[in-house]
Formats: C-alpha cells, structure tokens, sequence
C-alpha cells in the first residue's frame, strides 16, 4: 500500500509539473492548447513528433519554447532540396597534424543534441529524410563503421508543410511510423489571434523559464511507463488499431472500402504511451476511453493511407478514424 501511495503522490507531482510546463510555454504560443499538450505528451512519452500545419502558425516558436521549458540542449536543421546526409549526421575530414602526420577526425553534425527541430522537413529529398531514420529508432548513428551514440534523451520535433505546397517530398511510410504523433497546427480562432497580435508587436518578447532538466523528463518517462492501464482500455486500444488494418476480419466496411494499409503494432504502442499522458495533464492518473478517442486521430492519422477512390471522392482519414473509435467506444461501453 506504501508503494502504491508513493507512485500516486509521485503522479501528482508530475501532472503538476507538467501543468506548470504548459503554462510557461504559453507564454511564447499563445493558445493552441490541444497542440502545447500533444507536443508535450510525445516528450514525456519519450517520442518524436510531426507538427504540420501553413508557414506562420508558429511551429518553429513551439520548438524553440519546448527546448527551453524541458532543459534540452537543442539544434535546428533547416531542411531544403540541396540538403545532404552529412549535413545532418557530420562527417569525417582528413586533417594534417604540425609533424606532417594526417589522420581522420569526425566532425558531429547537428543530430547530435537531445531535441532536434527538423524544420521543413518534407523540403529535402527523400536521401536526406531517410538520414534519420536510424536516430529516431535506434537514438545513435552508424558513420564509417561506428556506432556513434546521440544526446540522452534524443527527441526530433519535425516541422513539414502541407503537401499541396510546391517544393515538398512526402516522407517514407517508414519514417512517418517513427514519429510516435502527428501533430496537426490549424489557424487560431479570433481572440486568440488578437492575444497573439497585442503579445508579438510591442517592445518586449515574452521569455520562457525552464520548468525541467534533462535528468527530470528522463524520470518523468520512466514514471509514465509505471502509470496503471485497466485492461478494457488495453482491449480497447488493441480493437481500435486492428479495426484500422483493411485486411483485418474485425475491420469495418469504412475502412475496406477506403483504407489502402493500416498502422502496425508501433500506433498500439503509442496509444498505450500517450493515452497515460493524456490522463495526466488532464490531472487524472488512470487513463480512460475518452483519452483513446482524444488521442486515435493523432497516433493513426500518419499510419494509415486512403485509396485511390477515397480519395477521389474526398473521404477524409481523420473523420473515418473518428468514426471507428466511436463504434469501438460503443461496444466497450455496452459490453
């Protein structure tokens, strides 16, 4: 029992802290709450993240205000058509010692940090998305034969413009499988523009105060894994994600008829994460069905592709995930 009312208290103090983190990064982003807490649930989960939205919304200040708050030690990559590889990883370099002697010396390239800002990141060819790949699964690189470890905790923010835009590479089906959410930046609503437009036009700047260290979120990611999920919510996780597969036999007609693939066992992973981190900024410490439903579309959105003919007849992905976690919410619920 001691053990028990040791980990609540220590849930509390978390939740806590991580209110106190989202208040400080609203500081610098205004509004948007949905987004501050989605970005903040991949950190704590121990994630990456993919924030899409227009040029302007303010993706880049998000990032820049995380770093701060969470006591990261950061880098930004500028992603564009003529970035290559060793731009990102680094790369070794022949240099020629004062006794005439030459030997290769490794010169780290900016992945070497604990949160990378890949901004941009549908700009650069798919050689140099896939860069990454190995980073965001494996938190180390393998350059001229060696393993070469990256910051503790190793977390990449990705910024990427919509499609439609000119100039974009959609990324690899394996590297979006990598980004634990996807995070979708829409246009603020009217008062919060105006708080935006009387905050970012006067002579100062709002600053952001660290909340966390690094040795913190590390603790914090621990803690997250130790919070109980009852076993209908791990029914319910498991029925959603292969209710999404088209060839599944649990699949409904909505996704047969317009799902090309569906999301592996990575999306029933993240939803086992980041449904215990949506209980706990909303100050619960046992997560619920809602907390699945609130977090299907953005752990499932990135993992699953629409035909062809859905496409052509507009279907959106986001509104057929909804619409089979509400069925599947049903059937728990009755059941």
């Amino acid at each position: 029992m001691a053990d028990d009312a040791d980990l609540v208290a220590q849930i509390d103090a978390l939740g806590a802290k991580l209110g106190a983190a989202r208040d400080s990064i609203a500081a610098r982003f205004i509004g948007q709450r949905r987004v501050v807490d989605l970005t903040l649930s991949a950190l704590v989960c121990g994630g990456h993240a993919v924030l899409i939205g227009l040029p302007g919304l303010g993706k880049t200040r998000l990032v820049d205000a995380l770093s701060t708050v969470m006591g990261l030690q950061g880098n930004r990559i500028q992603f564009t058509p003529d970035l290559m590889p060793a731009d990102i990883l680094g790369s070794e370099v022949l240099e020629t010692a004062a006794d005439g002697s030459r030997a290769f010396r490794f010169i780290e390239g900016p992945v070497f940090c604990q949160l990378l800002m890949a901004d941009e990141i549908n700009r650069a060819s798919p050689r140099t998305q896939s860069a990454l790949l190995q980073a965001m699964q494996e938190k180390e690189v393998t350059i001229a034969g060696q393993h070469r470890p990256l910051g503790v905790p190793f977390h990449v923010l990705a910024t990427q413009n919509p499609l439609e835009q000119e100039g974009t590479y959609p990324l690899p089906e394996a590297q979006l499988d990598r980004f634990l959410v996807q995070i979708d930046v829409p246009y603020p609503d009217r008062q919060t523009e105006k708080d935006i437009l009387i905050a970012t036009t006067g002579t100062e700047d709002a600053q952001v105060k660290p909340v966390f260290s690094a040795g913190e979120l590390l603790a914090a990611q621990a803690l997250l894994r130790r919070m109980p999920v009852g076993e209908h919510i791990l029914e319910m996780i498991l029925d959603l994600v292969r209710a999404c597969r088209p060839d599944d036999a649990t699949a409904p007609d909505v996704i047969r008829q317009n799902v090309s693939w569906g999301p592996g066992p990575r999306a029933a992973q993240a939803l086992m994460l980041t449904v215990r981190a949506s209980a706990l900024l909303d100050g619960r410490l046992v997560p619920s069905a809602e907390d699945v439903r609130n977090m299907a579309v953005p752990v499932l959105e990135h993992r699953m592709a629409l035909s062809f003919a859905a496409r052509a007849r507009g279907e959106d992905v986001q509104s057929i995930i909804n619409e089979v976690a509400g069925q599947i919410t049903r059937v728990t619920a009755a059941a």
